[in-house]
């Protein structure tokens, strides 16, 4: 097979470029050409059936020379078939690593209809991109709480010596005997995403407690948290010479046995949240009713009503019902 190589760095991939030599159509013409030869042979065996000597006996016997073409077609037959072997269709975003008596004999990446020796064990592998969704799963924050994270995945192999010789990826055989392939690189993938998503999640809080941190969290984290979650899938994924493309949170909740606590915590949060809205709020409208009714001369109002006054503006613009009021007919002192 003429070829030339291409070699990569920092890997001991090497990429086999296919040749004009190596073209797919160029040999099945041959193969064709080689099956005329060999139903020539087959003919010639049919006119030497005339060739045959009689005995003392009266029986016919074949002469030596029908010997020779007959060895021929077997010749023929056994080239004819590794020729066929050989042809091979790789599609788009998919690679063929060759072996060649146990050792490594490069990666064909090129895409169309080829030729590859025959002798060569070949192994088909897709470079496309591949989505994981990884279930949720209960771990430990930083805190200890209980939580429920889920990760979504986008990977691809980008080094196919790594994923064929460095992982245990073959094909093994069930109980019955039948042979089973097991998705050596999902299982890899996934196990290693579970481990990765333990860690993440244990070095980060679910939540500020307090509410007026601004430590990093799981909920507040963001891109932070993705980003850091895919440094260390990719650490993890590098050995399988699998490239991470993008991986995420998903799902992130609180586990059910404090779920219900949790959800009281953070109401109580929002409410305190909302009534020191609302009181700060209050305040600034009792001031400003204040200083308009001084600045304006509307009335002059002695610290006791300035005070009685403020009480009753407070519980109105505070309160969670709507105030009713009271009309005082006479004078303010009465």
């Amino acid at each position: 097979m003429n070829t030339t190589v291409e070699k990569t760095t920092e890997t001991k991939e090497f990429v086999r470029k296919m040749t004009a030599a190596n073209n797919g159509f160029l040999h099945l013409f041959i193969n064709l050409a080689m099956i005329v030869v060999f139903f020539l042979i087959i003919a010639s065996l049919s006119m030497l059936d005339c060739m045959t000597t009689v005995t003392a006996d009266g029986s016919t016997e074949a002469t030596g020379w029908i010997a020779l073409p007959i060895f021929l077609a077997i010749i023929f037959f056994v080239v004819w078939l590794l020729h066929l072997v050989g042809l091979k269709i790789i599609q788009p975003n998919m690679s063929v690593v060759l072996t060649l008596f146990g050792k490594y004999h490069g990666t064909v990446r090129d895409n169309g209809f080829f030729w590859i020796n025959p002798f060569c064990g070949r192994r088909k592998l897709s470079l496309r991109a591949r989505n994981m969704d990884v279930e949720p799963i209960k771990v430990n924050d930083r805190n200890g709480n209980p939580i429920m994270i889920g990760l979504v995945l986008v990977w691809r192999i980008a080094d196919t010596y790594r994923a064929c010789f460095d992982i245990d990826s073959h094909v093994t055989k069930t109980e019955n005997g039948a042979e089973q392939s097991l998705n050596s690189f999902d299982n890899f993938v996934s196990v290693q995403s579970d481990a990765t998503l333990r860690k993440v999640a244990g070095m980060y809080a679910y939540d500020n407690m307090d509410g007026g941190s601004d430590e990093l969290t799981l909920r507040s984290g963001g891109e932070e948290i993705n980003e850091r979650l895919e440094d260390e899938i990719r650490q993890r994924l590098s050995i399988a010479g699998i490239e991470v493309v993008e991986a995420r949170i998903n799902y992130l909740a609180y586990a059910a046995e404090i779920a219900s606590v949790m959800l009281r915590r953070q109401q109580a949060n929002a409410i305190i949240s909302a009534r020191e809205k609302i009181v700060e709020g209050a305040v600034s409208m009792v001031d400003l009713a204040l200083k308009k009714l001084s600045e304006d001369h509307i009335v002059e109002l002695d610290e006791e009503k300035k005070a009685t006054m403020v009480s009753n503006l407070l519980v109105v613009l505070c309160a969670d019902e709507s105030a009713s009021p009271v009309i005082n007919t006479g004078t303010l002192y009465q």
